[in-house]
């Protein structure tokens, strides 16, 4: 019998697995129609945070509806298993595509690549980054139309940093931004890097950048230079090349702003080769030559090839010859001087070069007004939480100071936030001494009152706020501590130590050594505490005297002529009362 979700959704199939999901076709027993069901592999369903992103992320994705875009049409969850219906594509990744047909031809990509670029800033207006354009997640309909997927999955992926037992890293490497490789701020520019890198493998075949293992292969985005893909293929427009490398540029700063953008000079491109054609779009004319020596060249389509007309050539009365190739020279020399001025006038070749103001310190106004003096654009990203920088002031910029870019560039700026929030902590029954210093480390004030307690001086007693609340860096932790004012002792156990022994052990119990009796006993060796004034745990004010009775050893079995000070009791005083002296015999 299959297995049905949520009462409706009938699993017929498995037609996919990913790096973290297992995919099936399903009948919608309630619409009567075929979807897709991504289900979460059981290894994934333990992490809650990442469960509880994935679900924020994918229901966010839902709302979303475009024809460039995988419809998401539920969220749900039954028993362990979490799972996502979609529409049901009809076709086959992209990623098959390039394997069969790659190099693809340019016409082609820039077709696929608008139709990417349409479905992001739709997603970015939704506060959605994909995090992971490849071409495993582009599907391809058998008309052409391009639809992307996983909308939100990467994102709840990512931000667990989820490590895949085959791919390496669930993202794949091969596409990720050099922010991303770093873990830095990731922004809608991450995935115009990404899909630069499709573009990129539809024009090559192949990705750019390609190693033994992840960590390898994130590095060469760090810090590896890419190869045009012009010298991998030949055939592909300058301006298209030029596309692609601005979108995969190292520094957000210089890629395309958005995927509007992007878009605006993928139609740009188009545009101009439907005016100028595509021979003058490649930068060169493009018609078929006859092979063997090309010394003269100037004949037409059509024409005779040199040696058959060589025996006319003294027929031809002067110059009528050359005139068709002069003129078709200044038509390709006139419409490669439009299609430059159409080019600099939409802003493809990019502005001047200029070093990055420093703008750490200023407030966002004041960067503002430095980067319009510049032709620059500010861009606020994420607030930086720090005590060293007051807030509202810039801490730092991507990208830094004095890095070359060009005019007309966005720069992103980070504004402080002040020190943030932390969480207190918990130093109740600490001394105030070290209490204090824990809560300055934890970078917040400390202010310490004193009051009446059985605590020993000194010792916290409360707090505010309380331990392991968050409270704002810099704030002040009231903290209250014992004055030791009705604080009592505890009575040690003293018998069988010796005298210096229990003299010690009062000292450190607050209290004091009071007289000192010594006598005869049997029980307890010479020197021995054999008594003591109060019975031990019993509770006292401080710095009370402590009577002790110490032994001095056996009695003599001879009769001495000396007459003793004093003889062993013939019972041991109770701890209440001071002992007696036994009467002493005379010889």
């Amino acid at each position: 019998m299959s297995k049905v979700l949520a009462g409706r959704y009938e699993l017929l199939e498995r037609i996919g697995e990913g790096g973290m999901s297992v995919v099936y076709k399903a009948k919608d027993k309630l619409l009567n129609r075929f979807v897709a069901i991504k289900i979460l592999k059981p290894e994934f369903i333990g992490d809650h945070k990442f469960i509880d992103s994935f679900r924020r992320e994918s229901q966010a994705a839902a709302s979303m509806s475009h024809p460039n875009i995988v419809n998401i049409y539920d969220v749900g969850k039954e028993g362990n298993i979490h799972y996502i219906v979609m529409e049901l594509i009809e076709g086959r990744a992209l990623s098959d595509v390039i394997k069969e047909q790659g190099p693809m031809p340019y016409p082609k990509v820039i077709s696929i690549s608008k139709q990417i670029a349409a479905a992001l800033p739709f997603a970015h207006k939704n506060h959605i980054i994909h995090r992971d354009v490849k071409p495993h997640n582009i599907m391809m309909t058998p008309n052409g139309t391009a639809k992307i997927t996983d909308f939100g999955i990467a994102k709840a992926v990512n931000a667990a940093t989820i490590v895949d037992s085959t791919d390496g890293i669930i993202g794949s490497v091969h596409y990720f931004s050099p922010e991303q490789a770093r873990g830095g701020y990731v922004d809608e520019k991450s995935d115009i890097y990404s899909l630069g890198i499709v573009m990129y493998e539809m024009l090559t075949g192949n990705v750019p950048f390609d190693g033994d293992n992840p960590v390898n292969i994130a590095l060469m985005h760090i810090n590896g230079e890419m190869t045009p893909p012009s010298e991998l293929v030949s055939g592909i427009p300058p301006a298209l090349e030029h596309i692609v490398m601005k979108c995969t540029d190292k520094y957000p700063v210089n890629r395309y702003a958005s995927a509007d953008e992007l878009i605006e000079a993928l139609n740009n491109l188009e545009f101009i080769g439907s005016v100028v054609g595509n021979s003058v779009l490649m930068g060169q004319d493009q018609r078929p030559r006859p092979a063997g020596p090309i010394a003269e060249t100037d004949y037409d389509d059509g024409e005779d090839l040199p040696d058959e007309r060589s025996s006319r050539k003294k027929k031809k009365t002067g110059g009528s010859k050359k005139k068709a190739p002069i003129i078709i020279i200044a038509s390709i020399v006139a419409a490669l001087v439009v299609a430059l001025g159409i080019c600099y006038a939409l802003g493809m070749f990019g502005g001047k070069e200029i070093e990055a103001p420093d703008f750490s310190g200023l407030s966002v106004k004041e960067a503002e007004q430095l980067a319009e003096e510049n032709d620059l654009k500010i861009k606020e990203g994420d607030p930086v939480f720090t005590d060293e920088v007051e807030a509202g002031l810039i801490v730092n910029q991507d990208p830094e100071a004095g890095t070359t870019i060009k005019t007309g560039s966005s720069i992103t700026v980070f504004v402080s936030g002040g020190p943030g929030d932390g969480e207190v902590p918990d130093v109740v029954g600490q001394d105030e001494e070290e209490a204090q210093e824990e809560i300055e480390s934890a970078g917040f004030k400390c202010k310490i009152t004193t009051q009446a307690s059985e605590k020993n001086a000194g010792t916290i007693i409360s707090q505010d706020p309380t331990g392991g609340t968050q409270a704002e860096k810099g704030s002040t932790v009231n903290l209250v501590a014992s004055d030791g004012s009705l604080a009592r002792s505890t009575m040690p156990y003293l018998k069988g130590k010796t005298l210096a022994e229990a003299e010690s052990a009062l000292e450190n119990a607050n209290l004091r050594l009071g007289s000192v009796d010594y006598a005869w006993s049997d029980s307890f060796a010479e020197g021995e505490v054999m008594w003591q004034q109060y019975d031990a745990e019993s509770k006292l004010d401080r710095n009370t005297s402590v009577n002790l009775q110490v032994s001095k050893g056996p009695k003599p079995t001879q009769a001495t002529t000396e007459k003793p000070t004093t003889t062993e009791p013939v019972t041991e005083p109770s701890s209440s009362e001071e002992p007696e002296e036994d009467d002493t015999e005379e010889d």
